[in-house]
C-alpha cells in the first residue's frame, strides 16, 4: 500500500470514528460475566428500598461551556437537554445529571434483565434531566495591587470560591448519607464524547457497581464534531487546559469530611488528563511533607485503553522516584505511596482508535495498545518493585466497532473491572483467574469460558 493510500484510509477511518460515537441515547452495556445467570453473583443483594429506583442520579463536574449554536445544531438530531457544549469554560461546574432507563422497567424487571446474557427487554439509557447546582468564579481569580505595592487576592472573589467549595461539599455528603460505601467513583472521559456520554458511561458502570458509591463524573470539553483533525489536536489541548480543573475536583471530594476513597477510572484521551492531575496532585503532597495516599484517598486509579505515548505515562507515573531533591523533607531511602489500591492499565492491541493517534503523534507506541513483550524486563522489574502495579491485555475479539470501548462492551473485562472495583480482588485470585504473562503483565484467557 502506497504512502498516499495509507493516509486516505486513516483519514476514513478517523471520520467513521468521529461520526459513529456520540448520541444522547443508547442501550445498556452488556451484561458483565460475573453476574449471568445461571449461577452469577446478584447484582443487587443489599441494596435498600429507598434505592431501588431504575434511573440514577449522577453527580457532575465540569469545565464545558455553555452549548454555541454549532452545539445545539448538532444536537438538533438528538433529544435531552443540552446545557453544555464543546468550548472551555473560564470556571468548574457542577450538579445532577439523570439517566433515565427507558422504556420504563419496574425494579424487579431491571434487576433481572441486568443478570441476563441475552436480555428479552429493551434496556436503554436516557438523559433525562441536568441541573446545575454550583458555580466556582471565573478564572483568572481576582487579584489588586495595594497602596504599599502588595498584590493581594480579591477577597471577595475569594468568598465565592469557598461558598462553591462549601456548596460541593454539601452535595457530597447529601449523597453519601445515601449510599452504603462512603466512597466516590469519578469517571474521566476520552475524546470524542459529549455531556450525555459521558453521562451514560458512568451511569452503566455505577449501575453493574452495585449503586454503592457515590457516582460521579467529570466532563471536560472533549470534541466531538467537525473535521477529525483539527477537532483531535484541539481536544488534545482542552485535556491540557482541564487538568488544574481535575486537579481542584479531586482536591475538593477528598476533603470532604465522610468520604474514605476515591475510585478514578479514565478512558481513551482522559487518561492522559487524569494521570498528569494526579502526578501533580502527588508532587504538591510530597513536597509538602504529607502522604499522597492519605491526602487524597484515591484507592484505585484505572486508565481504560489509555492514548497516551507509553513514555510520557512511564515517567509520569515514576518522576518523583527519580527526583531526590524534590523530597528533601522525607526520611532517607523512604518513598511516598501515591494510591492506597493498585494502578491497572488495561490495553488491547487490537484497539483500532489508538492507530490513529498513533499515527497523528508520531509515537512509537500508545499505552492502550501494549503487549506484554513491549515491556522490557528492566521496566517490568521496576515496575514489580515499584509494587501494586498491573498492564491487563485483552487480545479476543472486538465487541465494539473500533475495539475502543471494551471494558463495557465486552462482558469478560467488565466482570473483571467490578471484581476490581467493587470486591476488592487481586489478580490470580477466584473471580480475576487472569493469565500471568511476566512480573506485571497479564492477559485475559482468548478461548472458553472465564472463570468468575
Amino acid at each position: 500500500m502506497s504512502k498516499k493510500l495509507a493516509k486516505t484510509v486513516v483519514t476514513a477511518l478517523a471520520v467513521l470514528l468521529v461520526g459513529g460515537c456520540a448520541t444522547s441515547a443508547r442501550q445498556l452495556m452488556p451484561t458483565p460475566t460475573l453476574y449471568q445467570f445461571p449461577g452469577g453473583q446478584p447484582v443487587f443483594d443489599r441494596i435498600d428500598q429507598s434505592r431501588q429506583t431504575p434511573d440514577l442520579d449522577l453527580l457532575f463536574i465540569t469545565d464545558r461551556a455553555p452549548p454555541t449554536p454549532s452545539d445545539f445544531e448538532a444536537h438538533a438530531k438528538d433529544t435531552g437537554p443540552l446545557l453544555y457544549g464543546q468550548g472551555r469554560a473560564r470556571h468548574i461546574a457542577f450538579g445532577s445529571a439523570e439517566v433515565s432507563i427507558t422504556p420504563a422497567l419496574d425494579w424487579n424487571t431491571l434487576r433481572e434483565q441486568s443478570q441476563l446474557a441475552e436480555r428479552t427487554r429493551d434496556v436503554n439509557l436516557e438523559l433525562s434531566q441536568v441541573r446545575q447546582l454550583g458555580v466556582f468564579p471565573e478564572e483568572p481569580y481576582r487579584i489588586y495591587r495595594e497602596d504599599d505595592g502588595r498584590v493581594v487576592r480579591d477577597r471577595a472573589e475569594l468568598a465565592r470560591h469557598f461558598d462553591a467549595k462549601a456548596e460541593l461539599e454539601r452535595e457530597v455528603e447529601r449523597r453519601l448519607e445515601q449510599a452504603p460505601k462512603k466512597e466516590v467513583l469519578l469517571y474521566v472521559h476520552g475524546f470524542n464524547e459529549t455531556f450525555a456520554t459521558a453521562a451514560f458511561t458512568a451511569a452503566e458502570l455505577c449501575h453493574f457497581l452495585g449503586r454503592e458509591q457515590v457516582c460521579a463524573f467529570f466532563t471536560w470539553p472533549a470534541s466531538s464534531t467537525g473535521n477529525f483533525l483539527t477537532s483531535y489536536t484541539t481536544t488534545t489541548e482542552s485535556a491540557d487546559y482541564a487538568v488544574a480543573h481535575l486537579k481542584k475536583t479531586i482536591r475538593i471530594l477528598a476533603n470532604s469530611p465522610s468520604v474514605e476513597r476515591l475510585q478514578l477510572l479514565a478512558h481513551s484521551r482522559g487518561t492522559a488528563l487524569t494521570l498528569r492531575a494526579v502526578q501533580e496532585l502527588a508532587l504538591e503532597s510530597i513536597a509538602a511533607g504529607k502522604e499522597p495516599r492519605d491526602q487524597y484517598k484515591i484507592d484505585n486509579l484505572v486508565l481504560l485503553s489509555p492514548d497516551i505515548d507509553v513514555d510520557i505515562a512511564g515517567q509520569q507515573i515514576t518522576s518523583f522516584l527519580s527526583d531526590p531533591e524534590l523530597m528533601t523533607v522525607w526520611p532517607e531511602g523512604r518513598l511516598p505511596r501515591v494510591l492506597q489500591g493498585r494502578l491497572t492499565i488495561y490495553a488491547s492491541p487490537e484497539d483500532r482508535a489508538l492507530l490513529v493517534s498513533r499515527i497523528l503523534f508520531r509515537s512509537r507506541n500508545r499505552v492502550g495498545q501494549l503487549r506484554p513483550e513491549d515491556i522490557p524486563d528492566k521496566a517490568q522489574r521496576y515496575f514489580e518493585a515499584v509494587g501494586h502495579i498491573d498492564v491487563i491485555t485483552y487480545e479476543g475479539k472486538r465487541s465494539d466497532l473500533f475495539g475502543h470501548s471494551y471494558f463495557i462492551t465486552n462482558p469478560q473485562v467488565s466482570s473483571d473491572l467490578i471484581q476490581l472495583i467493587r470486591y476488592g480482588k487481586q489478580l490470580g485470585k477466584p473471580g480475576r483467574e487472569l493469565i500471568k504473562t511476566s512480573r506485571v503483565t497479564w492477559e485475559f484467557p482468548v478461548d472458553g469460558d472465564p472463570a468468575r
